[in-house]
């Protein structure tokens, strides 16, 4: 009859964790309904805290669960510490005759004199105990040992499955909203290079040279502007881009600010001996932001005599991109920004992001002195 009764049992709570999908349904299940079938008078279940190196009561039968699905007096123990606290610790199962005769015996709400605990364990990894007392000295047998390390080891995979999924969820959901930011910050991106200020400035430009009759320079930055456009829009979706065409880019983008600003600054571009060659692909949407952010602070700030020295080097597995912008500061003393200056979007995001995701360990490093900045941005080489 026994052996049926174990049988039962096994076969109840294997299938009642099917639908459970959180540990405190399967743990509720084990002591409300499992361990109630096998006619004891008293269980509370613990799950161990790693961090905190304890071991805490979850679920209960018995006195310690007057209540639905509610521990009286729930208490902690620390790892090592009585029975319970041996057992999570060994990963041994143990049934005491006699508590009396243990100095390692705690007593919760009273005393009883036999108990046995059973480890949660799954693939070496130990996930709580189970914990039974009785009464009567002597009380727990074999079988009922056998039993609980049978319902344990069930208990444990679906843990291990709950936690594995649950794990993987939220990883999901994370890298999903990593995601969500990237396509936020892309468009972030374009919209700041193809912001109203600059398009409109850009325009404004072009038309006064041909309103002066100047054409050929109308007809220059006319198609100089065209190219950037289309730049934009061609790369929008694209997550790389070869180092060659944003250079051209970047030459494109200076040589319209700098029209804006009415030569407001200079600026040069070069690359290392040899480097013209290497065929290299960075992160795109990254070295224009950067410029964006420099241009606009050192315009309302308005500095003068500005330079910017734009020096790239190819390496095997980095693309190094080296700035030194050069000025004179006004000693003005300016505290409010424009909203559309605000608005630009900080590169700094950009790299958080690119980091996150794609695992680039873009790195940077800024060095301010008087009249001078210089950034160095390593990126990855994507070829």
């Amino acid at each position: 009859m026994k052996n049926e009764l174990f049988e039962d049992v096994l076969i109840y709570f294997s299938k009642s964790l099917l639908g459970k999908e959180n540990e405190e349904e399967i743990l509720w299940d084990l002591a409300k309904n499992c361990i109630a079938k096998l006619g004891f008078v008293d269980c509370v279940i613990y799950l161990i805290d790693n961090r905190n190196k304890r071991l805490i009561q979850k679920a209960a039968y018995g006195p310690k669960s007057p209540k639905d699905n509610t521990v009286y007096n729930p208490v902690e123990i620390i790892l090592g510490e009585g029975i319970t606290g041996h057992v999570a610790l060994s990963g041994i199962p143990e049934i005491v005759d006699d508590t009396s005769k243990d100095s390692r015996y705690i007593e919760d709400d009273e005393v009883r004199f036999s108990e046995i605990c059973v480890p949660i364990v799954y693939e070496e990894t130990t996930y709580g105990v189970i914990d039974c007392e009785h009464p009567e000295k002597g009380f727990f047998t074999k079988q009922h040992l056998k039993m609980l390390i049978a319902v344990a080891s069930i208990c444990a995979i679906k843990i291990k499955s709950v936690r594995t999924n649950k794990a993987l969820l939220n990883k999901q959901q994370k890298l999903l909203k990593i995601k969500e930011e990237m396509v936020e910050l892309k468009l972030k991106a374009l919209n700041s290079q193809l912001n109203p200020h600059f398009v409109f400035n850009a325009l404004n430009a072009i038309q006064y040279f041909i309103s002066s009759e100047k054409k050929k320079s109308a007809l220059e930055y006319l198609s100089t502007f065209s190219k950037l456009i289309r730049f934009y829009l061609k790369h929008l979706e694209q997550d790389t881009v070869s180092l060659k065409d944003e250079i051209d880019m970047l030459h494109w983008y200076l040589k319209l600010q700098k029209l804006r600003y009415s030569n407001q600054f200079e600026y040069s571009i070069s690359m290392e001996k040899g480097a013209e060659k290497t065929e290299a692909h960075i992160p795109s949407f990254i070295i224009q932001t950067l410029f964006e952010n420099s241009i606009e602070r050192a315009v309302f700030y308005q500095y003068k005599n500005q330079k910017l020295e734009i020096t790239f080097k190819v390496l095997e597995e980095t693309v190094v991109l080296d700035i030194l912008h050069r000025y004179q500061k006004n000693n003005q003393n300016l505290t409010y920004m424009p909203e559309y200056r605000q608005d630009v979007i900080q590169w700094q995001d950009q790299i958080r992001l690119l980091n996150a995701v794609k695992n680039y360990d873009i790195k940077k490093e800024v060095t301010n002195t008087d009249g001078s900045e210089k950034i160095t941005l390593t990126l990855p080489n994507l070829s």
